[in-house]
């Protein structure tokens, strides 16, 4: 009996653009910086005044089906910004649309949930806590710690969609979605599970998120004042990562059967590798040989040969080690193929969403091995020698791809690669 096959049937997303995968699509398949100015909270005191974060008034527009999201009602426990975080406002849509794109019902038996998330409702969390130093512990809502713990983003999902699989969240810092994807495919494969919503969500583009980053000087500073340029993985001039928001995520389910019952098939997940440094606790090992390892077992556990790869959707946050230690990595595993390999960081363009990230890099591959057409890395005006790998500079490139590997590297020395096939 042939080893099952993972497939892709079902998109949805939210990002710095908008709500709905085209629109996510659209935009970095033209190149656009979801990068901007921070309006959201007084961030004038910050060393990083900029963000792509998902605007809360795209959310109002495209809420729940009989459920305000701008409300203080109850609506269910959910309307209320503290009783919804906003990671779980955007993880519910994408969810939906997901569902929907798969042509599978809400309440679709055994249908699980397994998402990464690296802060979960740290929005409410830091709201709450602010209420409750500053003694107004009356606006402390009894929903504070349910809705502000990781855990509670699948669970939201399955509510809302009356989910009754498993209802799973893997929390391991930027790499979660990677994982949480790798599992589920897992899941599929041995037959543990029909099918899967699965990738990632993260909304932590705080004011204490953005302060802590700004304290251990990883996120871009020198770009207030021109936001779009401010996310530059591989470029000469890069100063550090752009914190992103969003929610990427798909279905995944046994291909034969979802051909069977008259699925679109996107892609198929391939393979999975992950490893740890086991070096640092914010800092990769510069001999990189974990994350050499972590592709390796993805592209070998896909069965195929590194030639056949013609795309990697770089983990590429902008920040000056990690470019160049991924970009000596990729070239140690391709070796003479990798002057041949084209490949693009989608942080870019929606900067770096945590947990999320990986997700929303194997979503845009997926799509540009559907599609034909290969996103670009943008703001590469002085490409960093130490950076020598074609990262499709600027502008999207037609290519037929038969499959593409997708890289994410993480704080606590850990490393995961996914390798996703064309249908």
């Amino acid at each position: 009996m042939p080893p099952t096959r993972v497939a892709i049937t079902g998109m949805g997303a939210v990002s710095p653009f908008g709500v709905g995968r085209e629109v996510y699509w659209d935009h970095i398949a033209r190149g656009v910086s979801g990068t901007r100015a921070i309006t959201e909270f007084d961030a004038s005191s910050l060393a990083c005044r900029v963000s792509a974060s998902v605007p809360d008034e795209m959310l109002h527009a495209a809420s729940e089906p009989g459920v305000d999201l701008a409300s203080d009602g109850d609506a269910g426990g959910r309307a209320d910004p503290r009783r919804y975080s906003k990671v779980s406002r955007i993880a519910v849509l994408a969810a939906r649309e997901a569902l929907a794109d798969a042509r599978l019902e809400p309440g679709t038996p055994d249908v699980g949930v397994v998402v990464g998330s690296g802060a979960g409702g740290i929005d409410v969390a830091e709201r709450q806590y602010g209420d409750y130093y500053a003694g107004a512990r009356h606006r402390i809502s009894p929903y504070a710690i349910p809705v502000s713990i990781v855990g509670i983003v699948s669970s939201e999902i399955s509510i809302a969609l009356g989910l009754h699989g498993m209802s799973h969240v893997l929390s391991t810092g930027c790499t979660s979605s990677t994982d949480a994807i790798g599992y589920a495919a897992g899941l599929i494969r041995h037959g543990e599970a029909s099918a899967v919503i699965t990738g990632g969500a993260d909304a932590c583009a705080t004011p204490g998120m953005i302060f802590g980053f700004g304290r251990m000087r990883v996120v871009a500073t020198h770009y207030n004042d021109r936001p779009n340029e401010a996310s530059r993985p591989f470029d000469r001039d890069r100063d550090g990562f752009v914190l992103g928001e969003g929610a990427w995520l798909m279905v995944v389910e046994d291909e034969a059967r979802a051909r069977a019952r008259g699925a679109h098939v996107y892609a198929t997940i391939d393979g999975y590798g992950s490893t740890c440094d086991a070096y640092h606790r914010v800092q990769m090992d510069p001999d990189g040989a974990e994350i050499v390892r972590a592709m390796e077992l993805a592209i070998a556990r896909a069965g195929r040969p590194v030639e056949s790869i013609g795309y990697v959707n770089f983990h590429g946050t902008s920040t000056m080690l990690n470019d160049a230690v991924e970009a000596r990595c990729v070239r140690q595993v391709f070796g003479a193929a990798a002057d041949r390999l084209a490949g693009s960081s989608t942080k870019s363009m929606i900067g770096h969403p945590q947990g999320a990230s990986g997700a929303a890099g194997v979503m845009a591959a997926a799509l540009a091995l559907s599609r034909g057409l290969l996103p670009p890395t943008i703001n590469v005006a002085h490409q960093d020698p130490d950076c020598d790998l074609d990262v499709i500079p600027n502008v999207a490139r037609r290519a037929e791809v038969d499959a593409a590997l997708c890289n994410c590297l993480g704080f606590g020395s850990k490393n995961s690669a996914l390798v996703v096939g064309r249908a």
